[in-house]
C-alpha cells in the first residue's frame, strides 16, 4: 500500500535507490524529488541535465514530469516526451533493455513536432536522434544524453 499525506494523496515516503527502486522503510536511500517541485522550464532544463551527467535518470524524470504537469497546453506533450526519454534510460540502467526500447520509441515520436520549433533551446533533434539510437542499440553503463546543445 503506498504512503499518503494527510488529504489522502499519494506520496513516496519509500527510500529509493539511484536509479529510483524502491527499497524497504528505513533503507538509506536518495533522496527523490519534492512532490510538489514547481521550477521554471529553462531552471528544469539545468536539474535535469545535472541529474543526467551524474547517472540519475529517475531523478531527471521527476523533474521533467514537474514541468510537463504544468506546462501550458502547447508544451505539455514536449515536456512529457522529455520526462518518457529521461524513464527510459532508467529502464535501461536498471537492466530492461525491451521495456526501455518501448518507451523510448514512443517519447521520439512524441517529441518530433517540436523538432523545427524547440522552446527553450532545447534541442529536439538531438535527442530524438539520440533516443531512436538507443532504442535499437540499447547501451550498459551511464548513458550520455544532452537536452540542450551546450
Amino acid at each position: 500500500m503506498r504512503d499518503r499525506d494527510e488529504s489522502g494523496r499519494p506520496r513516496n515516503a519509500r527510500p529509493r535507490d539511484a536509479y529510483g527502486r524502491p527499497l524497504p522503510h528505513g533503507a538509506a536511500g536518495i533522496p527523490t524529488m519534492p512532490d510538489e517541485l514547481d521550477m521554471p522550464p529553462a531552471e528544469a532544463l539545468a536539474e535535469a541535465q545535472r541529474l543526467l551527467d551524474a547517472d540519475r535518470p529517475f531523478h531527471a524524470h521527476e523533474v521533467l514530469e514537474a514541468v510537463w504537469k504544468s506546462a501550458p497546453e502547447p508544451e505539455r506533450e514536449l515536456w512529457r516526451g522529455l520526462a518518457q526519454v529521461a524513464v527510459g534510460v532508467t529502464h535501461l540502467r536498471r537492466g530492461n533493455a525491451r521495456g526501455a526500447q518501448a518507451l523510448l520509441s514512443r517519447a521520439a515520436d512524441r517529441l518530433v513536432p517540436y523538432q523545427d520549433a524547440a522552446p527553450y533551446g532545447i534541442d529536439v533533434q538531438g535527442i530524438v536522434q539520440r533516443t531512436r539510437s538507443l532504442a535499437k542499440e540499447p547501451q550498459d553503463g551511464p548513458i550520455a544524453l544532452r537536452l540542450t546543445p551546450n
